[in-house]
């Protein structure tokens, strides 16, 4: 059971993204089409650029963070990495747009992050 809920994660993010768009975010996308090639590239661009985005935030997080003793910071620098993949995905595809820029990149992270991470670890995916 677990390859075939692995499967399912995409349209389930791509669901979950349709929904965020619905909330007064500033998130939009055109359609389920858009939703689906955004989950895509999203988890695209946390595969290929989140380490090297933790690479360059190294410095600033461990004095930030006090070595990572200050939980916190360490979520506040996860945070940040995921508002500038949402976003960055948001620059890449036709259709995904970020009505209020930084603000919508922001918010719609978070909500994303946090419906995935409870609708995907209901399913026993996380």
């Amino acid at each position: 059971m677990g390859p075939v809920l692995w499967l399912l994660q995409w349209p389930i993010r791509a669901v979950v993204l349709l929904l965020v768009a619905r909330l007064p975010l500033g998130v939009e996308l055109r359609g389920f089409d858009t939703a689906l090639l955004s989950a895509v590239v999203i988890g695209l661009l946390g595969t290929l650029l989140a380490w090297p985005l933790q690479l360059l935030l190294a410095l600033p997080w461990t004095v930030a963070s006090l070595g990572g003793l200050i939980a916190p910071v360490s979520w506040l620098f996860d945070g940040l990495i995921a508002v500038v993949l949402f976003g960055l995905a948001a620059w890449l595809i036709e259709g995904f747009r970020l009505s209020n820029g930084f603000v919508s990149a922001v918010l719609g992270a978070g909500v994303y992050s946090l419906i995935c991470r409870l609708v995907l670890g209901g399913l026993g995916q996380l």
